[in-house]
C-alpha cells in the first residue's frame, strides 16, 4: 500500500473531549484550509467559508452557546449550562464550516451543500495527514439562529460542521466497521 491508503485506512474520529493541546500552529492551519478547499466544486462556486476558533474565542463563542442554550432551555441545572459553554474549548482548535449555497441556474442546492460536506471530510482528513486527531461534530447550536447570527453568519448560511481539531489525548477505538456486503451492491 502507499502512504495515502495506510493514513486513510487508519484515520479514526477522535472526540473532542479527548483532544488535547497542541494544536495546529497558524501554518498548519493555514495548510489545513488550503487542503480543506481542495474538493469537489461544480462551478467552482466556493459554496463554503471557515470560522476558526481558538484561544479566547472558543471561550466567547462558549457563553453565546450557553446562553443560547439556557434561553431555550429555563429549566437547565448549572453543569449542563457549563457543559454547553465548554463545546468550542474541548479542543485547542475549532474549524466551523459554513455552507453558503447560493441560487444558481445549473447547480443545485444540494450539490453545494454536499461541497461543504467535503471541505469537513478534507479538514479531518489533513489533520490525521499533519499528525493530529481531530472530530467533525454538528450539534444543536449549528442551527440555532441566535448562535450562528453570533458567529457572523447570514440568514441563508448554515453550519456544515465544527471540524475540532489538536493532539489524542487517549486512543480511539477502533470501532467495528460494517462489512462490504453489508453496504455495498453491484448494478
Amino acid at each position: 500500500m502507499n502512504s495515502t491508503i495506510d493514513l486513510l485506512s487508519t484515520r479514526r474520529s477522535v472526540g473532542p473531549n479527548f483532544l488535547g493541546a497542541p494544536g495546529p500552529s497558524a501554518e498548519e492551519i493555514e495548510t489545513l484550509l488550503k487542503i480543506a478547499s481542495r474538493v469537489p466544486d461544480h462551478g467552482k462556486l466556493a459554496p463554503w467559508r471557515f470560522i476558526i476558533f481558538e484561544g479566547e474565542a472558543r471561550d466567547k463563542a462558549g457563553e453565546i452557546i450557553a446562553d443560547a442554550y439556557r434561553d431555550a432551555n429555563p429549566q437547565a441545572d448549572d453543569a449542563r449550562i457549563s457543559a454547553e459553554r465548554m463545546r468550542l474549548a474541548r479542543a485547542p482548535v475549532v474549524i466551523g464550516v459554513v455552507s453558503c449555497v447560493a441560487a444558481h441556474p445549473k447547480i443545485p442546492d444540494w450539490e453545494q451543500t454536499l461541497s461543504a460536506g467535503a471541505v469537513c471530510m478534507n479538514l479531518i482528513t489533513a489533520a490525521a495527514a499533519l499528525g493530529f486527531a481531530a472530530s467533525w461534530i454538528t450539534e444543536w447550536y449549528a442551527y440555532d439562529r441566535r448562535v450562528v447570527a453570533a458567529f457572523g453568519l447570514s440568514p441563508q448560511e448554515r453550519i456544515a460542521g465544527f471540524v475540532h481539531i489538536g493532539t489524542a489525548t487517549s486512543p480511539s477505538p477502533d470501532r467495528a466497521r460494517p462489512a462490504l456486503a453489508d453496504i455495498a451492491t453491484r448494478f
